[in-house]
């Protein structure tokens, strides 16, 4: 089960959203489900009991919602796990922190997998298609928010044509908790995501400075491209919670970009990845600021003269729960260097 305070938190909220004292209960689930989730249709005859979450994002959203009892087995962590969900995930067998096999995850013998990239799950995927879990007879579900396009000259994770919002991510919670039946934990999990949001434009509208931003995740090296966030993305969104905009003007995704343009794009301010994997010495921020301040072109941009530089999870530069604590991080950050009431 989902550690006490968590689940007191989810299910106090609801309480309260509900105004009376008598709470309106969601509707249950009626299986067998059927869900249109990127281009296929998934189908679910029972609550599963046995799923293995590729990807933090899908986890952290399973935890969220309760469901660790549950979960057989995780992959692919850009992060340690949220604090308040380390009990809970202790619970869970993690597979990898990087892309788990196929044979690692059936090895589970799961009966529903959810995924949270197309990499994890897809046509050019590295563990397996969704053709291969159906061939076994296991439902598959993958991120409503990172089913994109792609197009010429963009990566694996395509490209966005429109400014991600909570939106698609709220679509993920009813979905997954429909599926699990657990829908009131869903609402209350969105409802709690929603004041938080609601929050920080009310911060932002309080005159704050429209900063421009880039978001820098990591770097195989100092000498080779950035891998930043591109202008329709999570961190795109998290610049406009705060009242300002990306710096990068490109629809794909993950863009990766030389420092020559990264220099010419002049940010008010450059937000670093925290990446806990450790695949890179860039992974570390540390590295990264080191990086900027040291060498003698980055030196000279205006964010690293003002000492603009803020520190973000990793994984809240992508399209999951974890953006709005992203949010969060960069505000508090901001207002410490006197840029953010």
């Amino acid at each position: 089960m989902a550690a006490p305070h968590i689940l007191a938190s989810v299910f106090g909220l609801f309480a309260v959203l509900c105004g009376s004292t008598q709470a309106v209960l969601a509707t249950p689930t009626e299986y067998p489900l059927t869900i249109d989730n990127c281009g296929s249709k998934v189908t679910v005859e029972r609550a599963p009991e046995r799923v293995v979450a590729m990807g933090q994002n899908s986890a952290e959203i399973l935890l969220l919602l309760g469901l660790e009892d549950k979960m057989v087995g995780t992959a692919f962590w850009p992060n340690k796990v949220l604090p308040q969900l380390a009990e809970a995930n202790a619970k869970v067998p993690l597979l990898t922190v990087e892309f788990p096999t196929f044979e690692s995850v059936l090895a589970q013998n799961p009966d529903f997998v959810a995924a949270a990239l197309p990499t994890l799950l897809g046509p050019d995927s590295k563990v397996a298609k969704r053709g291969d879990f159906e061939n076994v007879g296991v439902p598959s579900y993958l991120s409503p928010g990172t089913c994109l396009e792609r197009k010429e000259g963009t990566d694996a994770y395509g490209a966005r044509d429109k400014l991600w919002s909570m939106d698609i991510l709220f679509q993920e919670i009813d979905e997954l908790a429909r599926i699990f039946d657990v829908q009131d934990r869903g609402e209350a999990l969105i409802a709690d995501l929603k004041a938080r949001e609601a929050a920080l434009r009310a911060e932002s509208s309080k005159g704050a400075q429209k900063l421009s931003y880039v978001f820098w995740f990591s770097s195989p090296s100092p000498s080779a491209d950035a891998y930043l966030s591109g202008r329709n993305s999570a961190s795109a969104f998290i610049a406009d919670v705060l009242g300002g905009a990306n710096a990068v003007q490109t629809d794909a995704e993950s863009p990766a970009m030389g420092w020559e343009s990264i220099i010419a794009l002049d940010p008010d301010v450059l937000v670093v990845a925290k990446v806990d994997r450790n695949r890179w010495e860039l992974d570390k921020p540390e590295a990264k600021i080191k990086f900027l301040t040291t060498d003698s072109a980055t030196s000279q941009m205006k964010a690293v003269k003002n000492k603009a530089m803020v520190v973000m999870d990793g994984q809240a530069m992508n399209p999951t729960v974890r953006t709005i604590y992203g949010a969060e991080q960069v505000a508090e950050q901001l207002k410490a260097l006197g840029l953010r009431k």
